[in-house]
Parts: structure tokens; sequence; C-alpha cells
């Protein structure tokens, strides 16, 4: 065998040099040639073969499982979940029934199936078709409670601001596709505190901005007086879409769900105590019995009902309060950055901020009655508009017709009934066990529903005699809900290149479903165009797809139009007039998976109609049909007015923002110039000349002082015709419907700090 040479001989004089002499040289070599022995003996040409096809085996699969979907529920539909429901009669009973499918019941449900109870819950109407849909959409720490917890040293205040920033973290860390930062401005005082209260669990530090620097990042504020802004950052979620991972996250750690069932009585044994309630589907009318171990009542502002089951002679422990909220165009804020007027005219609270692609602007509060679908006030919706223009540059008109949708949502606030008369609302929320054993849990807000959930799983486990039955502590802290694992900020451009999505629609997929939008990419139908290759949208204004009506029904219960429009997309919230749009093509899609009859088709345009008037939509004035016409058909022409404000046969109703009819506007330059002098007519004037044209006689003075003022025409003496026009069609906006007029003086009572974020 020839004798190595030494490997100075073999290289570069260069690498020569670097290595030493020849027998360090030697060494090395034999060192390399070793090693390569050793790869040899253990990586054949075989086992490399198996290397390598078992790292592609590994990324294809990784690539699948990113690219698939998560697994689904082994069956959706309902009747098998009515099934599992009726078979505790029978067969084994649940440990706990949760009673309302809203952020409280279903963080429960989460809680309880996570630590191995058995676990049902059911919802009368859809889950957060009430108070937790209709929120200021914010996960805060309570910065409003700091004016009382500092200047008033009221510690209770200081640990509710704590609790509420631990629980903030948290929230955004198990579902970080529905919830994110975001900075909101405001003036500069009292704010530095929430820094330090924050500590860890603080997100960004706020910050000080100078005049120019604020007028440059939220270019609508008024100019005038500002010396500088005050930035700090809170947390932002879409609250109907937590809702619906909430309830999908119960059903995947094994809960068994239901809406629209209603609980109707509740069932007692010999000793009083109770052993489960009899239940009834609200869309087919049949009923049957639930057998559980402990009910546990979170109804929210509907708690009353449920306790007067139990306790005829009950005294009511709920005092609901409505907060109102409107949409405006998205030109109205920046996209990234929310304002908070924390001294309003009356001493109230405001807030405005970017949302879903819009504006929202919130909230009040006024006494309410616990109805289902509550509907904001029209002096409430001005007194929201009349704020920002305090706010806002002078130069940007705030109009009435901006407004795109109005809500009014419900807040919980509670009285504990074993504390005495004397004692007011309690601040945060509040469990009550009564002698039967109906525990009920109510109050609190969005930010804190983990912590209230596991408070009450913790105490029915006490009272219920659970102990036995569970398999771990409380796990909700760390616990993802569904959607999250999969999913990560960049997930929309692996959905762009398989599907080809538009950019906007892809974003909104994947910040609404987490992981989950693959599914739904995959039930999306071809355009037919070059670009965009898949999905076809409900709006072309908003990026809500078709898909997304199919996959709400199969795999997120939706059982009416308005689950869809309302609550898995938020088409009505965003734009009511859109979602009237949309609305005959959710039903056709939802007749077809669901196998709806004609007559279930009209009742569903009967019913959503009726919705959407409780989010802002309303009739000018509805001439009555002839009885000759049928019911169905006075439906549809009330649809049809809304979708292409047409007019048939003598119905005349108008859903949509302003809109002249054929004629009307020569209607109104007739009237104009009969009293016009130099092509003008007096301001006060006007409203005596609309007394003569036809549809504009019942105008009020009340709604014409605020148009003028609306319009900026408070202080002219006259209006051209164009600038007639404009109040005109104004009237039109804002005289759309009869309210009555709340009185100011209830409606502008300041909220006390400890209200101020309850429940909503």
């Amino acid at each position: 065998m020839t004798p190595l040479k030494p490997l100075t001989e073999t290289l570069p004089t260069r690498t020569s040099r670097n290595l030493g002499s020849p027998d360090k040289c030697n060494a090395v070599l034999v060192s390399v040639a070793l090693a390569y022995g050793i790869f040899r003996k253990v990586f054949s040409r075989r086992s490399a073969i198996y290397a390598v096809s078992g790292t592609g085996l590994a990324a294809a699969g990784d690539y699948w499982y990113l690219n698939s979907g998560p697994a689904h529920p082994s069956s959706t539909k309902k009747r098998d979940r009515l099934a599992r429901l009726r078979a505790s009669e029978s067969a084994d009973e649940f440990d706990l029934l949760v009673v309302g499918g809203g952020a409280t019941g279903a963080g429960v449900a989460v809680d309880a199936t996570s630590r191995g109870l058995k676990v049902a819950l059911v919802e009368r109407d859809d889950f957060s078709a009430g108070t937790c849909s209709k929120s200021t959409k914010l996960v805060h720490g309570g910065v409003r409670y700091l004016q009382k917890a500092v200047f008033e040293l009221d510690y209770g205040q200081y640990k509710l601001v704590r609790e509420a920033l631990y629980e903030r973290k948290i929230f955004l860390q198990t579902t970080p596709y529905l919830s994110a930062m975001l900075p909101i401005m405001l003036p500069i005082y009292k704010l530095q505190m929430y820094d330090i209260l924050a500590g860890k669990e603080n997100m960004e530090t706020s910050y000080i901005m100078s005049k120019g620097k604020a007028l440059e990042t939220f270019p609508m504020l008024k100019s005038d007086g500002l010396v500088g802004a005050l930035v700090y950052y809170d947390g932002q979620h879409n609250d109907s879409r937590m809702n619906t991972a909430l309830i999908m996250t119960a059903v995947k750690t094994g809960a068994t769900i239901a809406n629209y069932c209603e609980v109707t009585r509740l069932r007692k044994d010999d000793s009083g105590r109770l052993n489960g309630p009899k239940v009834k589907d609200t869309l087919t009318g049949d009923e049957w019995n639930i057998r559980a171990k402990g009910i546990i009542n979170a109804t929210g502002p509907f708690s009353d009902d449920l306790l007067s089951l139990d306790n005829p002679a009950h005294k009511p422990i709920v005092q609901a309060s409505s907060g109102i909220h409107i949409t405006l165009p998205n030109y109205y804020s920046p996209r990234k950055m929310g304002l908070l007027d924390p001294s309003t005219s009356d001493g109230r609270v405001i807030f405005f901020l970017p949302w879903q692609g819009n504006t929202i602007a919130g909230s009040t509060d006024a006494p309410a009655a616990d109805t289902r679908d509550p509907s904001a006030k029209e002096e409430e919706i001005r007194w929201v508009l009349d704020e920002i223009r305090r706010y806002l540059s002078s130069d940007i008109k705030v109009r009435r017709g901006d407004v795109l949708s109005a809500w009014s949502g419900l807040r919980p606030l509670v009285r504990n009934p074993n504390a005495s008369s004397t004692e007011g609302l309690v601040r945060n929320h509040m469990i009550h066990v009564s002698e039967s054993g109906l525990m009920t849990i109510a109050g609190g807000k969005w930010t804190t529903y983990r912590a209230m959930a596991q408070e009450t799983v913790d105490e029915a486990v006490r009272v219920f005699q659970l102990g036995d039955h569970i398999k771990s502590g409380c796990v909700t802290d760390t616990l993802r809900l569904v959607g999250s694992d999969g999913w990560s900020r960049n997930m929309f451009i692996g959905l762009i290149q398989r599907f080809g999505l538009e950019t906007e629609v892809a974003k909104h997929l994947s910040e609404n479903y987490g992981d989950r939008a693959w599914t739904v990419c995959e039930l999306a139908a071809p355009t037919g165009l070059n670009w965009p290759i898949h999905g076809i949208r409900l709006s072309s204004l908003y990026p809500y797809l078709e898909a997304e009506v199919r996959y709400a029904v199969r795999y997120e219960y939706a059982q009416k139009a308005t689950d869809v429009l309302a609550r898995r997309t938020r088409l009505a919230f965003l734009n009511v007039q859109a979602a009237v749009d949309a609305l005959p093509r959710v039903i056709d899609i939802m007749a077809d998976e669901l196998d709806w009859s004609r007559s279930r088709k009209a009742e569903e345009l009967r019913d959503s109609m009726e919705f959407f008037e409780s989010m802002g939509l309303s009739p000018v004035t509805i001439v009555p049909t002839p009885p000759a016409q049928t019911y169905a058909k006075q439906i549809w022409e009330k649809v049809e007015n809304a979708l292409w404000g047409g007019v048939s046969g003598s119905q005349k109703a108008l859903y949509a923002r302003a809109r002249f009819e054929p004629g009307e506007v020569g209607t109104l330059r007739a009237a104009f110039e009969k009293y016009a002098s130099d092509e003008k007519i007096s301001t006060t004037d006007v409203i005596n000349v609309l007394k003569e044209v036809p549809g504009y006689e019942d105008v009020s003075r009340k709604d014409y002082d605020y148009v003028l003022e609306e319009a900026g025409f408070q202080s002219r003496e006259s209006v051209d015709f164009d600038e007639f026009v404009e109040i005109c069609g104004n009237l039109k906006e804002v005289s759309f419907k009869l309210l009555p007029a709340m009185e100011h003086r209830k409606l502008s009572t300041r909220i006390p700090v400890e209200k101020s974020g309850g429940g909503v």
C-alpha cells in the first residue's frame, strides 16, 4: 500500500503554512479518514435513503398539517347533539349543565371540560346573541377605574385593575389570532399609573406625543388648543368570534352543546334539590329532560328569569343598563390608533376605535329592560355624534347619514342577594347558590371571563361534590383556544398562494378563523376570474365569503341567517344595509345546507329584517297595504324596497340612507324658487318651504335645528339651492324613524366609574 504523503505536499502553500508541521497534517488526515469510515459504517447508502425519505415525509406531513385545517367534531348536526342531551335521562347524567352560551357560560364549559368533568351547555338563542356580541370590542385593563382607585384611595378598584391587567395578558396569549394590541390616544393625565400597575403584564409602555406627531398620527383631530397626547395600549378583539372559539374549544374538550334550546322548567327531587331542567328546542318545539348533578346559571342580563323558575318569590338581582355603539366609515379614524375622551360634555366616557375596517364609537349608559334585541335610541345616537364633533376637525362633517349601523348592549350589573339592602351593586361579578342548589354567576366583563369561569368551577366542584370526577386543576391560563395552534401572523400568505385569494380576504380569514381558515377556503367556490381564483364575496364592500356561510352551518352550529350575518361574520355590525343586501344569498346557501322549505325561507326573511331594525335599519313610513295582498308578499316587497329602493303597489318604504326618488329634486327646486331671493332663501324660511313639499310635511323643528348644526349652517342667514338640497337629504337621514325621545336629563347621567366597564 502506498504510504500516505504529508498533507502539506497536497495543499497550496498558504494552507500548508496554516496547518503547521507534516506530523500534525498527517494526524489531521487520519482523523478525517477515521470519521469517514465511521460515517460509512453507520450511514450506509440504504440508511441514507431512509433518512432522506423520513425527512421528506416529515416535511410533507408538516406541510399537510399546516395546510389542511384542524380536525372537527365527528358530528356537528343538531340532531346528534340533541340526542346526546336526551341520553342523560336514561344513561349517565352530566356533572354540570351550563345555561347560557355567552362568554361566561362558554368559559365555564371550557374550564370544566378541561378538568375532566362531563358538561352540557344549552343556549336559548344563539351563542353571544346578547351582551357578548355588542361590546366595545376592548380587552381592557380597566383604565377608567384608575381615577377612583388613585384619587379616592379605593383599594377595591385597584384590585380590579390588577386582575384585569393579568387576565388581559392571558386573553391575548390564548387566542392570538382574534386579539391584538391597540394604541389609544387620550388627554395627558392620570395614565402613567397604568404602566406601574400593569408591571410585567403591560403590553407596551405608554408615551407622550407632541401636537405635531398627534396630528400626523390622527389627522382627523381638532388642532385648536391641542398641546399633545398620551398614548397607552389596550387589547382589542372580535367578541362574537371569540365566543365561538370558546364554544368550539368546549366541544373539542368534550362538552355537549346546543343553541336554540331553552330551559322551560327546573326539576327537583323530594328534598327540594335540583336534579335537572326540562328544555325545549325553540326551532321545532320538541321538549325533553336533562339530568345533571349541578346547574349553573350563566345567562347574564337574563339571570333573573332562571332564578324565578327556581323560586317564584325571588327578588331581582340584575339591573340592566344599556350602552349603545355606532359604526362609522373607516375615514373617521386611523387604522391603527384609537381615541378615548375621558371627559365628555356631560362627564361621560367615550371610545372612538378602528375595528374590522370601519370605526366604532360609544358608549352611553341608561337604564333598560332585559329585552332580547334592544335598539339604540335616536337621542343616544345623536349624543355620540355630537361628542365626535367636539374633537374632530371642523372641516369634517359628522353626519347622521354616515352611521352604518347602531346597536345597544345590556350590561348585567348585579346586586348580591345575600347582602344588606343598603349595599349597592357589586363592582365586578358575583357567585350565588340558591337553597335548591342553582348556582348563578353574573356580572363581570369580557376581559375577566376566564377568571370568573375558574372561580365558578372551583365553587361548583365544592358545592356539587365533584372532586372525584376531576382529573386536573384549572388549565385555562395556558389552554390555547381552537384556531390558535397552527396559526401565525404570516399564515395569510399561504392562503393566497394556495387558493388564489385577495390579500384583504386572506388576512380577514386568518385573523378571524386562525388555522381553521384552511377549512373555510376548502369550501370556497371558484370565481371564474383570472384573479382572485377562489372566494366569492357576500358583499363587494367587505371581505366576507359565501364559503363562510357553509362553514358556519357545518362547523359552528349556525341555525339562522342572523347567526351568520351578525355573529359568525360581523356584516350586520359593520354595515346593516350591506347585511340586507347579502340576506337573500345567505338564505339560499343555508337553505341548501339545511334543506329549508319555502315557508322556512320566508320566516328567515321576516325574522332577519326585524333583527336588522334593532341594528339601526328602519323604515321612513309604511302606508298600509290593501288586505288583498298576502303577508308573504308584503314581506318580500319590504325586502325589495330595502335592496333596490323600489316602490311596489301602495306600500312605500325606504331601508337605506337618504336617497331622492325620481322627480323629487325637481319638486324641491320648484318650492325653493317660489321663495328664493337672489337665488337664496332664509334659513328661517326653509322649514316653512318644506311644509309644502310632499313627504316633508311632518319635519319637526328639533330635527331641522339638528340638521342645520350637523351641516354647519346654524349661523347662516340664508342658503343656496345646493345647500337647501343638502339640508333636505340630511333631514331624510335623521327623520326616517319616529322614536320616543328620551329625556336629556336621564340620557346625560354621568356613568359611575365602577359601572363604566361592567359587562360590555
